[in-house]
């Protein structure tokens, strides 16, 4: 399952997508222990004409955390989106926590328990499943391009979707095994230009060994020793441009939209400021979205569109929150 975010032409006539859908959110906070909540509105349209650019708009993949869904970074996606990017944001159907399929069944996550000896074997598993995925995604992209309608129920797509995209400039990125993957896939597909693995432990030989290209690692404040290790090995390995950044105050799931919604639901359910805390870390949440999308925005612009907004040369005023690790 696959969604694809882009610039649009126009909206009027084009409803407002959800964040969920009703069976998605229902089996979401099934899933999770939640009450029913009242989940937002995305600022995107559904299905509206594609805003075409006369060489297409580069394309940036999302792969989502173990047990996350595809729609757990919209704040970054949107915002790539809003910047001219076409993102497309992938479920991998039983990694994924919750996944409505178009006959309205509703998968939920089958990886085999995480413990003890098992737990890197079983995710090294879980990774090159993913990557198949990414590859194949690819392929349907390219069929897309081409006019071609791959929708499993041929519901018509967008118009002005057939030559929007420029798959010569295709960046990644994923938060947790979702950045695994990132680095995993491009090791083994040169399609993927330039990749950020959002606080993801480099847990397969591929992920570690790096490539040619660049991949940005974007991190919590402090990493785990094993974590911190995988990072340290690829960063040995790595060919082409690397950096490692680090957000301060931060925890693994401040790179998802946890940032933005902890502190939101937590008075809804009860929860008590040390609940946030625990959550997503001592920085605020929206100001974690809002340098989050900074540096991945210059990482994409640099590497896919060969435009240097100095962002990354250095630490940044505007910035405070972020530490560059040698």
């Amino acid at each position: 399952m696959i969604q694809i975010w882009y610039p649009a032409t126009a909206v009027d006539g084009h409803p407002r997508a959800p964040y969920f859908t009703p069976v998605t959110a229902r089996a979401y906070e099934k899933e999770q222990g939640l009450p029913t909540l009242d989940w937002p509105i995305t600022h995107a349209h559904r299905d509206p004409p594609v805003h075409k650019l006369q060489r297409g708009r580069p394309v940036v993949l999302y792969s989502h955390s173990l047990g996350g869904e595809r729609s757990e970074t919209t704040c970054l996606v949107e915002d790539l989106a809003s910047h001219g990017y076409v993102v497309v944001t992938i479920d991998h159907v039983h990694d994924a926590g919750v996944v409505e399929l178009p006959d309205g069944r509703v998968e939920t996550a089958a990886v085999p328990q995480l413990s003890g000896d098992a737990e890197t074997q079983v995710t090294i598993k879980e990774i090159e499943s993913r990557v198949a995925d990414v590859r194949f995604v690819l392929d349907q992209l390219a069929v897309i391009n081409y006019g071609g309608n791959p929708d499993h129920e041929h519901v018509p797509l967008p118009r002005g979707l057939r030559g929007a995209l420029d798959l010569d400039h295709v960046g990644m990125f994923g938060q947790s095994d979702g950045g695994s993957t990132t680095a995993h896939a491009m090791h083994v597909d040169a399609r993927i230009a330039a990749g950020i693995d959002l606080d993801g432990t480099l847990w397969t030989p591929e992920a570690v060994a790096g490539s040619d290209r660049p991949l940005l690692l974007f991190g919590r404040q402090d990493l785990d020793p094993y974590e911190a290790g995988t990072w340290a090995a690829f960063r040995t390995n790595q060919r082409g441009p690397e950096l490692q950044l680090g957000l301060l105050g931060s925890t693994h799931h401040t790179f998802t939209d946890f940032a933005a919604l902890v502190p939101q639901v937590a008075p809804i359910i009860g929860m008590p400021p040390s609940w946030v805390i625990e959550g997503i870390g001592t920085i605020n949440g929206p100001r974690a979205v809002t340098v989050e999308r900074a540096y991945i925005n210059a990482w994409f612009d640099m590497h896919l569109r060969h435009h240097d907004s100095g962002l990354l040369t250095g630490p940044s005023a505007s910035y405070p929150e972020i530490r560059f690790v040698s």
